[in-house]
């Protein structure tokens, strides 16, 4: 009954000003993300509604020389049949799935993926996020195969894919001594159905609002 996200919502995504210019003047020109670590499958990532966590992250990959000019393009986004892991019941479902894929991983004696920290990260959030990706792919494949087998028997599926996947994740130690609020701390949007992406737009930059009325 209440799956679905119908309300739109505000993401920002950070990259390349080629990338950002590039999905300005063509919207359909859209790269995923498919990288083994991605921290909730893979798909295209948005910060919701953290236009400043977006430019660190695009900052950070600049000095990592993986991007030239950091940019920050913002996007409309509608989540539909959304697995928020805000929400007991998707962490209590990805948990089912990850004991499924322990139980084939040891039919095939194959060591499952591990998180784990990057050698510079003095806080220790295990960046390279390998188990949690797998194990989310691992999930959407399952549903996947499930649903196609169900179509293929009786022409319908009681079973539905996820369109995107959320999260919240703590992440860049204390804010000051003591504290239970993090540096990084923020609200991450997987896309994985591309027609949740209602449209991208530029930021643009705050005006004085007071002394335009006074203008």
């Amino acid at each position: 009954m209440y799956d679905i996200r119908p309300n739109l919502i505000i993401g920002f995504h950070g990259c390349d000003e080629d990338i950002c210019h590039s999905l300005l003047t063509n919207p359909d020109t859209i790269k995923i993300s498919t990288e083994p670590y991605d921290w909730l499958g893979h798909g295209m990532y948005f910060w919701e509604n953290n236009y400043e966590r977006a430019l660190q992250w695009a900052r950070d990959k600049k000095k990592r020389g993986s991007i030239q000019k950091p940019a920050v393009i913002g996007a409309v986004l509608q989540l539909g049949y959304c697995c928020d892991f805000l929400d007991t019941r998707y962490i209590q479902m990805l948990k089912t799935y990850y004991q499924l894929m322990v139980e084939y991983y040891k039919a095939l004696g194959e060591e499952l993926p591990e998180n784990k920290d990057l050698t510079h990260d003095k806080h220790k959030d295990r960046i390279l996020r390998e188990l949690d990706c797998t194990t989310i792919e691992f999930m959407h494949s399952q549903i996947l195969n499930e649903y196609q087998d169900e179509i293929d028997k009786q022409g319908y599926s009681d079973y539905k894919i996820f369109e995107t996947t959320r999260g919240v994740f703590t992440e860049g130690g204390p804010a000051f001594i003591g504290a239970g609020i993090f540096e990084k701390s923020h609200i991450q949007i997987c896309v994985r159905n591309l027609n949740c992406i209602k449209g991208f737009f530029l930021p643009r930059k705050e005006t004085d609002f007071i002394k335009y009325l006074n203008a």
